[in-house]
């Protein structure tokens, strides 16, 4: 069983990897988040894993495109906690650094240090936080740094020159394993639904009432556009309980009217 993951060695993503399934398994990096998709639909790999929400700076929607344009499932979720660190070849000084790389996220979650510290040095955005790694090392200048993980650190023998960096030091991103083929088990007590409503008033009050009368635990809803110049949407919903749940049963039932193209998108348990 070969698991994959966007980013190389010393992501976020492959620690959120080594959380769910160990060291025990071979596993394969991709460069996009949607190379994991066709890893996938070509059958490379059984599982791949993904961020899907960040506790500061939201949802990554990229991945809640890919997983309604693949009709994937999300078969396990969990949190990795981000810690950024500015790593930079070993005996470089602050004042050397001239370009800092790392993924936009990894930028944005780490706006106070560098407006502090780096308010005219140039940013450049990269795939991953592990890859702008891997460039520093590669590149061997003085002049240059990344923002990324301390087992990217450790990985490209980068020294560490300010930890823990980031904005919010409670700054988690949660991570979701998805599969071609939904999986259920008794103790699976969370559900991602997909659905898509019309543009019209009170359409999803109808919806959000259906959960409410059969008493459903809804802890997320993230809308994105259906894309066919209507101002129609569809939405992405967690809710907490378990497919043989009768109320469960019913409200689906009842939802289904009056949505279009609804679908579970994975039953799991609930981590984060």
């Amino acid at each position: 069983m070969v698991i994959g993951y966007q980013g190389v060695p010393g992501s976020y993503s492959e620690q959120a990897l080594i959380q769910l399934f160990g060291l025990v398994h071979p596993t394969k990096y991709y460069k996009e988040f949607e190379d994991v998709f066709i890893g996938l639909e070509i059958d490379e790999i059984k599982y791949g894993v993904l961020p899907i929400e960040n506790s500061t700076t939201g949802s990554i929607t990229q991945n809640y495109d890919l997983l309604r344009k693949y009709g994937y499932y999300i078969t396990a979720e969990t949190g990795v906690k981000i810690e950024h660190n500015l790593l930079v070849i070993p005996q470089t000084k602050m004042e050397e650094i001239e370009q800092i790389f790392s993924h936009p996220q990894g930028f944005e979650q780490s706006t106070v240090f560098l407006k502090q510290f780096f308010p005219d040095v140039k940013q450049t955005a990269y795939h991953n936080t592990a890859i702008s790694a891997e460039y520093v090392k590669n590149q061997n200048a003085r002049t240059f740094a990344a923002i990324a993980s301390k087992r990217a650190a450790q990985l490209y023998g980068l020294d560490i020159l300010e930890s823990n960096i980031q904005n919010n030091k409670e700054n988690w991103t949660k991570f979701i394993v998805v599969s071609k083929l939904a999986e259920s088990n008794p103790s699976c007590d969370k559900m991602t639904l997909l659905f898509e409503i019309r543009h019209e008033i009170g359409s999803l009050h109808q919806i959000l009432a259906e959960f409410a009368k059969f008493d459903i635990n809804m802890s997320k809803i993230e809308s994105r556009p259906v894309g066919n110049g209507t101002f129609s949407y569809f939405f992405y919903i967690d809710i907490q309980g378990n497919k043989e749940n009768r109320n469960i049963k019913d409200a689906f039932e009842n939802i289904k009217k009056l949505t279009q193209n609804f679908k579970v998108l994975g039953y799991y348990k609930k981590t984060v």
